[in-house]
């Protein structure tokens, strides 16, 4: 399957963007998904994700309450809304599809997008 991230930008700390991870080559409705993100020097960590299912989420504790992942399978895209946007949320922001099972902090997807670029000016 491939992955295609988009919707990065600049925004002013306490806005809101919304990235979309859009899939093709293979059934999107049964793949489990998520979003990591890279700072600068940083190695990359977990965001967030879904199941095939859509049935349960997942957060890392730094964005929860802020962000919202959510999937339309009509459409195979997964989103990424992000409210409250802070400067430490700056980074690069892939998305990632897994056949086997549900993502998590420790994951190694099967599948990656390439990144969108997320800048937050304080």
């Amino acid at each position: 399957v491939q992955l295609q991230a988009s919707g990065g930008g600049l925004v002013q700390a306490g806005g809101s963007l919304r990235l979309s991870c859009a899939a093709s080559g293979r059934t999107f409705s049964v793949l489990n998904v998520g979003w990591f993100r890279q700072a600068p020097g940083k190695e990359r960590e977990f965001v967030a994700s879904i199941t095939w299912s859509g049935s349960s989420t997942d957060y890392a504790n730094s964005v929860k309450d802020r962000f919202t992942v959510s999937r339309e399978d009509v459409k195979n895209t997964m989103y990424l809304q992000m409210n409250s946007l802070k400067p430490e949320d700056t980074a690069v922001y892939y998305c990632s599809g897994d056949y086997r099972r549900s993502i998590g902090p420790t994951s190694s997807p099967q599948f990656w997008g390439q990144g969108t670029l997320v800048t937050v000016s304080s």
